[in-house]
């Protein structure tokens, strides 16, 4: 009990001590940590009810990590770029609800390897940003 108080000390000190890019990596792997379990979830035998309650949940979860990412878009300086995220987010929203709804894996597995490519490359733009910058030190808290 006491190892999980110092856990969520540290992760609400990490994210209080993050630069703005470093929260978005946050944020990407919130959303890839909440489909990985939906997507377990759903390997679950059907007679198991609490399966359902555990995709729906972290579906939720994932589409309001979303959703934190989309508000977070410039349109003014991100331009056409930023209307294209918007767009993406969106569509990564109606498939994740889709999926819900339905109770379908495939659209889940498509939103994760979306994120998972979003994440990556905003990944490698902050290490080489940092590189730039005199080294700046990523810290996943996922």
């Amino acid at each position: 009990m006491l190892a999980q108080g110092y856990a969520r000390t540290y992760r609400a000190n990490a994210v209080l001590t993050a630069s703005p890019g470093q929260l978005v990596l946050m944020l990407y792997d919130g959303a890839l940590k909440a489909l990985a379990i939906a997507i377990d979830a759903f390997a679950k035998p059907p007679e198991d009810f609490q399966r359902i309650e555990i995709i729906h949940t972290q579906l939720i979860k994932a589409q309001a990590i979303i959703h934190e990412l989309q508000g977070g878009l410039n349109f003014e300086a991100g331009g056409e770029f930023a209307h294209s995220m918007n767009r993406l987010y969106d569509y990564h929203n109606r498939r994740l609800f889709e999926a819900n709804l339905r109770k379908q894996i495939e659209p889940v597995i498509e939103v994760e390897r979306l994120i998972r490519e979003l994440r990556d490359a905003w990944a490698e733009m902050l290490c080489k940003q940092g590189a730039e910058t005199g080294g700046e030190r990523l810290h996943s808290v996922a």
